[in-house]
Order: C-alpha cells, then sequence, then structure tokens
C-alpha cells in the first residue's frame, strides 16, 4: 500500500477530484493548507499598494491506495491538476506499513 499526497491549486480540485472518480477513487482527505515552494510566494498589488504574498492557499489531497494503484492514480492526478506554469504544485508517494478499518477490523488492502 502507498500513501498519495497530492498538494495542488485550489482552482484545479474540482477536475482532479473528478479525474480521480472517472477512474474509480473516490476515498480521499481533503484539507486546505498554506505553503510555498521555490516561488518564493507571490508579489500582488492592491489599490495602489505593493504585497508580498508569502504563503499561498493550497488543497491537499490525501489518500491510501493498493500498490498496483499508485502509477495510474499519479498519472491522473499530474493530467488534471497541470496549468503548467510555476506552483502547480507536487505529489508524494510514501509506503504503509498497515491499515485498519475501526468499525470493523480489517486490515491492510481490505480496509481500505
Amino acid at each position: 500500500m502507498k500513501k498519495i499526497e497530492a498538494i495542488i491549486r485550489n482552482k484545479m480540485f474540482p477536475n482532479v477530484k473528478d479525474a480521480l472518480e472517472s477512474i474509480g477513487i473516490s476515498s480521499m482527505t481533503v484539507a486546505h493548507v498554506e505553503g510555498r515552494g521555490k516561488q518564493k510566494g507571490v508579489v500582488q498589488q492592491w489599490r495602489g499598494r505593493t504585497y508580498s504574498v508569502d504563503l499561498i492557499p493550497k488543497i491537499k489531497i490525501e489518500m491510501v491506495v493498493p500498490d498496483k494503484d499508485v502509477e495510474k492514480l499519479v498519472e491522473v492526478i499530474k493530467t488534471s491538476a497541470a496549468t503548467g506554469t510555476i506552483g502547480d504544485g507536487k505529489i508524494f508517494v510514501s509506503p504503509v506499513e498497515s491499515a485498519i478499518r475501526i468499525r470493523t477490523g480489517d486490515k491492510d488492502e481490505s480496509a481500505l
């Protein structure tokens, strides 16, 4: 099993969610987060004044999936979240040692 964490632009979340559902992935945890990458934020103007915004709002999607689904899942996220500009986000893939469904006690892939 692997844990997929994707940090994407807020406006791209509906695309990603629909694309994941189209391949049968509906279980996910979603959080609104703030952060920055190599771009170190952005400079914006409002009412004639310049402001530096160094923490950009993003969406973080987390899923635990069987190993066989990882490559397809990563490709779907990459394709549906990409705008081609700096700040599109990141995808992290980590091993998961075990999963347990609290209600039934199911373990590992049967708990997913």
